[in-house]
């Protein structure tokens, strides 16, 4: 099934072309930072972004073999738009879960969706930097994390954590990030993943 690009995200990125060049990028890296600028219209992404095109490089040849995509929370989910996910965070055992060990909801639902899933899995996390963190501790051994969680508690420690943990990730530096970014990352790898 091909991809049919509307003409007012063709005019969106004519747009963010002629105000930034991004030929210089690795081909991933550039179809990532595009489209999180496209979702964001943040120009401040171009040097934001933390893209290893070697991580890209192995979430895509995940996703192209199958790979489980997990979020943590439907906001995430509802921007992925060509791959079912795995959300547990809406689950009554992530609640359960929570008030038993003190974890956050979100963080609870991470230990649940790894159960599911196993490794292997391509994680994409934009809103619970404590979902973040939790799957850092999991030792999930992901295809690959979209790290993009939003906040001012815990959101740019999270991501710092992220790129210390040596994990296949994308993230960014600060506070800022968001469901729609997070999605945009990942739906960067899903629309080449349909030109395979």
């Amino acid at each position: 099934m091909s991809r049919v690009v509307h003409p007012i995200e063709r005019e969106s990125y004519r747009i963010l072309r002629s105000r930034v060049d991004l030929s210089h990028l690795p081909p991933l890296t550039r179809a990532v930072t595009e489209r999180v600028v496209h979702a964001s219209a943040d120009l401040a992404y171009v040097t934001d972004l933390v893209c290893d095109e070697a991580a890209l490089a192995g979430g895509l040849a995940a996703l192209r073999a199958g790979a489980s995509v997990v979020t943590d929370v439907w906001m995430v989910a509802a921007g992925i738009t060509r791959r079912d996910v795995v959300c547990p965070v809406a689950d009554p055992a992530a609640a359960v879960l929570a008030g038993e060990t003190g974890l956050t909801r979100s963080a609870a639902a991470v230990r649940i969706a790894y159960d599911r899933v196993g490794p292997g899995a391509v994680w994409v996390v934009g809103c619970a930097p404590t979902a973040l963190v939790e799957l850092i501790a999991l030792d999930a051994a992901p295809a690959l994390v979209v790290g993009l969680p939003v906040g001012f508690v815990g959101a740019a420690e999270s991501k710092a954590a992220l790129r210390a943990s040596g994990l296949p990730a994308v993230s960014n530096v600060g506070e800022k990030g968001g469901s729609a970014v997070a999605a945009a990352a990942l739906n960067a790898l899903l629309y080449l993943e349909e030109t395979s």
